[in-house]
């Protein structure tokens, strides 16, 4: 019997892979074990998005390394697909393997157990395939996730990503169809559809389609309560989407848009194609269709030329928008794009004062949002785990505010519940259940 431990960084398409590790190499009879006890394989699913990224993957290669010395240690993902080499000069590291190679994951962990150390990665550039890595279980998840596709063509100029995921690719429509149906049949009640470029799926298939296309496919043969979107570009939401969220049965008002700086001389700089005034009026046009939706946003802070005016434009449009959160993230140099070598780098310790202020404006538009709907019915999926420090059931509502109630039972798990909300603390509601409606 070996036990397998699994860690992952980064994005939901990474979340979604790992599942389908876990889930082939349980199904060949490996077991699988938490990664912060002992294991005889260690698979760490790296991201490299951030330098901090980078660092996190390699504390979890030497916390791996420590746990059992003598374990095998497989490093694939996004940073294993960038800096192999790098990665395969840590201490303990058995074996380095690409995002293209993660596909081979049983083939790749019987050759580690049978002590072969070695780097395999491809030129994921020439990559046209969609990986067959696929998952219908997400242990201790009510939500279930599906990649319906991969890599990305926009080539911004901080971005690292379509160097570790190549160009874009998509599951095929009758594939998306049937895994959204497998995964029905699992029991999950919500699905979150993802993509590393998610509005670009479809461009690449014969004959063409598109994602607009596929979701209406989806509301007509689905039979999950909730199907939610995650991250798009700007660009990419149109009024014809809109329209169909609003007036489709399933589809949660739930949006997360990567904004990135309010400044348009930034954005200018960045390779972005949109400036602020139109990323304001998309905000509003999204909750004149939608006025209860959540518009979630990425913002970088200390982008190269970023100076105290630039910034202060950029937090005064992010103060203007009624959006329900933000991600916020220094800026972090990616050798080998455009940006890493541009002038006017910004001192680390002014990005970290201004990450904080736009942190903390975050928590504003949070408790904002989320007080809102007090006093209001809201249908929220719970969870299996439970709050920290209350003990109460959690759950979010469709549109995404997180949702504690006092008055749950463990025979809920994984259904949908009304719920009523009288009190907000640190952007959560908590409240009671009116109704099970599941």
């Amino acid at each position: 019997m070996v036990r397998i431990a699994v860690a992952t960084l980064g994005c939901k398409v990474n979340q979604y892979e790992s599942a389908g590790i876990v889930q082939t190499l349980k199904e060949n009879d490996f077991t699988p074990v938490p990664f912060n006890g002992a294991a005889d394989v260690y698979i760490i699913n790296t991201c490299t998005v951030t330098g901090k990224s980078d660092y996190q993957s390699r504390q979890l290669i030497r916390r791996a390394a420590r746990a059992n010395p003598g374990a095998t240690i497989l490093v694939t993902g996004c940073y294993a697909q960038i800096a192999p080499e790098e990665i395969f000069r840590l201490p303990g590291v058995t074996m380095v393997a690409g995002n293209v190679e993660k596909s081979d994951i049983l083939q790749l962990v019987r050759e580690t157990v049978g002590g072969e150390r070695k780097t395999l990665f491809s030129d994921i550039r020439r990559v046209k395939e969609f990986s067959t890595l696929a998952a219908d279980v997400f242990p201790g998840r009510t939500r279930a996730f599906l990649k319906i596709q991969d890599g990305c063509d926009t080539f911004c100029n901080y971005c690292i990503v379509p160097y570790a995921r190549g160009k874009s690719r998509s599951l095929p429509e009758a594939e998306a169809l049937e895994r959204v149906d497998s995964l029905s049949k699992a029991g999950y009640r919500e699905l979150v559809l993802t993509g590393v470029n998610l509005g670009a799926y479809g461009d690449d298939l014969s004959p063409a389609s598109d994602l607009l296309r596929l979701l209406r496919r989806i509301e007509q043969k689905s039979l999950i309560p909730r199907l939610r979107l995650s991250s798009l570009e700007p660009l990419e939401i149109t009024g014809d989407m809109l329209s169909f969220i609003r007036d489709a049965g399933r589809f949660c008002p739930h949006f997360h848009i990567p904004l990135q700086s309010g400044d348009d001389g930034i954005l200018s700089l960045m390779g972005r194609k949109y400036d602020g005034a139109f990323f304001k009026s998309l905000v509003e046009k999204i909750l004149y269709y939608l006025p209860d939706a959540a518009v979630g946003i990425d913002v970088m802070v200390g982008f190269p030329g970023e100076d105290e005016e630039a910034f202060s434009r950029s937090r005064q449009l992010i103060e203007s928008l009624p959006v329900a959160y933000l991600h916020v993230f220094p800026y972090s140099p990616r050798p080998g794009t455009p940006a890493s070598s541009l002038p006017g780098r910004v001192a680390e310790s002014d990005k970290k004062k201004r990450a904080s202020i736009i942190r903390h404006l975050g928590g504003t538009k949070r408790e904002t949002f989320a007080g809102r709907f007090l006093g209001k019915e809201l249908s929220v999926l719970l969870e299996a785990r439970r709050d920290r420090d209350t003990g109460w059931m959690k759950g979010y509502s469709h549109n995404y505010i997180p949702v504690m109630v006092t008055n749950g039972n463990i025979s809920l798990v994984n259904s949908l519940v009304k719920v009523v909300a009288d009190k907000i603390h640190d952007g959560k509601l908590i409240g009671r259940i009116l109704e099970y409606n599941d």
